[in-house]
């Protein structure tokens, strides 16, 4: 596996974005740019990238192609096309989003996420950007999420086959999955399935902890690597089963110092 961070670490170069990421530890990165801001810009970051052997694990959309306000999914769509271009002009494992919502936050959680109509717009949109991107190298992924499509597995594989395009993979982040009392205490056992019907469909994972409040009524709360009770070893395990060389992102940090601190803690405890 290659260790990584979501945040680009305090740089004013590009060969200073890479030389911070080597002495963090890191073995992979996301990309810290997007399309519009130029070419040139991104060639620097690319090849800077290899020259210090990091590899490029994502490329992030984050935004809503399925949103009910027609100018924020236009300019969603416009803007998932784009990074998946990108993505594959750098060789990316892969461009991530999620589905979207059914409501005004792109991430939020609303009842409608749930529909059917959800769902086939959801396989419309991630249709229409892979053809549009006609991506050669790299994969567009959706990002599992705790309350929208797709909830677990096997909804997943059903999301793959509904699209029917190669170019349509996974992200996986377990931890986002852990919304069951079952789910919680035998993650493990969460983990075998999700790696055994999603495995050879992974791109890129993130890695942090969950923890369940001792309070009413039931919250799962997303921590720091090592706050939870999540097995991180067998995660990791899991996924270096399917590619050695899967990248594993640290993610949802708040300061530089505490994700310089999360990966030191993540090299130790995996024996990195």
């Amino acid at each position: 596996m290659r260790i990584g961070l979501s945040a680009a670490l305090e740089h004013s170069s590009p060969a200073e974005w890479a030389e911070r990421n080597v002495l963090a530890g890191c073995k992979c990165v996301n990309f810290p740019i997007n399309y519009r801001q130029g070419e040139d810009l991104v060639q620097s970051y690319v090849k800077a990238a290899k020259e210090h052997d990091l590899l490029i694990a994502e490329v992030g959309v984050w935004r809503n192609p399925i949103s009910p306000f027609d100018d924020v999914r236009k300019d969603a769509m416009d803007y998932a096309i784009g990074q998946l271009k990108l993505a594959d002009s750098i060789g990316a494992n892969c461009a991530v989003n999620v589905v979207g919502s059914a409501g005004e936050r792109w991430d939020g959680a609303y009842r409608e996420n749930f529909t059917k109509e959800t769902w086939k717009k959801a396989v419309k949109s991630i249709q229409t950007i892979i053809d549009a991107a006609n991506p050669q190298n790299t994969y567009y992924t959706i990002e599992p999420m705790p309350w929208m499509y797709p909830t677990g597995p096997d909804e997943y594989l059903h999301l793959i086959e509904d699209v029917g395009r190669d170019r349509f993979a996974v992200h996986m982040d377990i931890f986002n999955w852990i919304t069951t009392p079952y789910r919680y205490f035998f993650n493990e056992e969460f983990m075998e399935e999700a790696f055994d019907k999603l495995g050879k469909y992974m791109k890129s994972c993130h890695i942090k902890d969950v923890l369940l409040e001792q309070d009413f009524t039931m919250m799962y709360r997303e921590t720091e690597c090592g706050g939870g009770i999540m097995n991180l070893e067998k995660y990791a395990k899991l996924a270096d089963k399917y590619n050695s060389d899967m990248p594993m992102i640290i993610e949802h940090l708040h300061s530089e110092k505490e994700y310089l601190e999360s990966i030191e803690y993540v090299k130790r405890r995996l024996k990195l």
